[in-house]
């Protein structure tokens, strides 16, 4: 276990150091602004009126109310979550093989699992900071702009389908670190991610969202029109246990030479 932690330690500390976590922190934060500014525009239809395309966006929230806004940013974390979850997946397992140190890393006397479970774990702890600081940014938001009727019962609830949502994305993440650490970069499963989520969008309209990971966190948020079965969540969770031991058996059999 003390191989495992200095591992953990040392995935952390090389995040931590990286310009990737404070830009994609600083996004988390960008879209709980534009949402508000959304919101704002629909609760003053007089500066809607002057602003075209923003107003026409801002028609997206039914209602000034913490319940609209609450249903439009668990579906921004289902979607945009995918794309960040995915880039941040996608930086921890590949850059590994774009900055060369893949070498250094396996010659280490420490278990290939292990190393690759410490990535995972910073994965996980990374994304659902990400989660927590839109989260947080968003009643922040919301609080400026005066959303009327804000309490504590009001905010819990909302908390329940976010980190939900979050959730769900976040088991989309092992089959990209697989991507990743097969094609041996970030290009590859970045690029995945975004076919995955257009694909996505024509699953839904046929129908069957609910049994395609990728349109699985959506279909969740919507709710009403669409809903989830009980093979969604094992279609979904067989995918991430299936990127895991992907990941896994790679980096301890594959020549990574």
């Amino acid at each position: 276990m003390k191989k495992f932690a200095a591992s953990f330690i040392a995935e952390l500390m090389k995040q931590r150091k990286s310009r990737i976590f404070l830009i994609t922190t600083g996004l988390f934060i960008f879209i709980p602004l534009m949402m508000g500014l959304l919101m704002y525009v629909s609760q003053h239809p007089e500066i809607g009126a002057k602003l075209g395309l923003v107003a026409a966006k801002a028609s997206f929230f039914q209602g000034n109310s913490w319940l609209a806004f609450s249903v439009i940013l668990n579906q921004t974390i289902a979607m945009i979550g995918i794309i960040g979850f995915g880039f941040v997946t996608a930086w921890v397992f590949g850059r590994e093989y774009t900055e060369q140190t893949i070498k250094d890393i396996i010659a280490l006397p420490v278990s290939r699992t292990w190393i690759v479970i410490s990535k995972f774990l910073v994965v996980l702890i990374w994304c659902s900071l990400l989660s927590l600081v839109m989260f947080i940014s968003s009643l922040i938001m919301g609080r400026l702009i005066s959303i009327p009727n804000g309490s504590g019962e009001v905010f819990t609830k909302m908390a329940h389908p976010f980190f939900t949502a979050s959730f769900l994305t976040l088991l989309l993440s092992p089959i990209v670190a697989f991507i990743a650490s097969v094609s041996r970069g970030i290009i590859a499963p970045i690029g995945f991610v975004i076919f995955m989520v257009l694909m996505s969008q024509f699953i839904v309209l046929a129908g069957i969202g609910a049994y395609f990971p990728w349109a699985i966190p959506g279909v969740y948020t919507v709710g009403e029109g669409m809903q989830l079965v009980s093979a969604s969540y094992i279609i979904l969770i067989l995918t991430g246990i299936s990127g895991l031991l992907a990941t896994i058996f790679w980096w301890k059999f594959a020549d990574q030479h």
